[in-house]
């Protein structure tokens, strides 16, 4: 498998009890399909999938393989603190019919770079599925460096990472690591055109769930190498951008995504996006409605 494009970071629509809303799923993901997204990512961090249980996160991704129909490939998000854990979540989404699994770097246990590269080996050769690294160290509290990420590309079963560090000079490291069997995926949407411009292959986006048609836009233009046009676009998604990064993720963007009618609210320990972005969300979403008329 090589994953390119904008592949979007689903988040999870709930009602207004506070139950998974799978008729809002159903419609996201269709807007998804409609807005020539090269994939999605099921109970990723955007996804809230810490606060899943089992059977949601079991119907959620069920739904999503069965409305997608292998027109893209779905991701699962399937990392863990724990490798055995990792494995059997990893193995489950396998049998629910994911293409490959979204594997965080463990958080909170703050393994060393041999434990990732341990740990990362052990869940591609028994997990089932083909494994996309993720790296982000703002939420995780783990860093995985390049000569990590060098010494996990060349296994057959490891075929991506998603990086979320903001630096040109570490993505210009990791894109000198790529292969036909191993992809660089930008995971840090404001950079995300100058990362493609420079040779990802693509995007793991959060911006992408309410603007799919601007994202992939996006994409073609730096694919392609119109680093002007690129630029353009990229200049006209800014205050997208900075929304979205006002409190963190997934808060501004469900807001963002209500407003469009999929799903209300988070949950706990996840709060409503306070009073001083939500000051500025009519504005965005009037935005987001001329870039995906453009």
């Amino acid at each position: 498998m090589q994953l390119s494009g904008i592949i979007t970071a689903l988040a999870t629509p709930f009602t207004l009890e506070g139950a998974v809303d799978f008729e809002a799923w159903s419609r996201l993901i269709a807007q998804q399909l409609e807005g020539g997204v090269h994939g999605i990512v099921v109970a990723g961090s955007t996804g809230e999938a810490n606060a899943l249980d089992d059977g949601e996160y079991d119907a959620l991704l069920q739904a999503a393989v069965r409305q997608v129909a292998g027109r893209v490939p779905v991701l699962a998000g399937t990392g863990t603190s724990n490798t055995a854990k990792t494995i059997a979540l990893t193995r489950r989404a396998a049998q629910l019919g994911a293409d490959a699994a979204l594997v965080v770097t463990p958080p909170y246990v703050r393994p060393t770079q041999d434990g990732l590269i341990a740990h990362f080996r052990t869940v591609a050769d028994q997990g089932g599925l083909p494994v996309v690294l993720y790296n982000v160290p703002g939420r995780t509290g783990c860093d995985m460096q390049p000569a990590t990420v060098a010494g996990l590309a060349s296994h057959p079963n490891i075929i991506a990472i998603k990086e979320a560090v903001d630096g040109e000079a570490r993505m210009q490291t990791l894109l000198a690591l790529r292969s036909p069997q191993f992809a660089v995926l930008s995971g840090d949407d404001p950079t995300a055109s100058r990362a493609i411009l420079a040779g990802a292959a693509g995007l793991v986006s959060v911006g992408s769930n309410a603007a799919p048609r601007a994202f992939r836009r996006l994409f073609d233009l730096a694919h392609d190498g119109r680093a002007a046009d690129a630029q353009a676009q990229d200049g006209r998604m800014r205050g997208l951008h900075a929304f979205l990064a006002a409190e963190p993720n997934p808060i501004p963007v469900k807001a963002l995504l209500a407003e469009f009618g999929y799903g209300h609210g988070l949950r706990l320990p996840l709060l409503p996006l306070s009073a001083g972005p939500r000051a500025g969300l009519a504005a965005i979403v009037a935005a987001v409605r001329d870039l995906e008329a453009a």
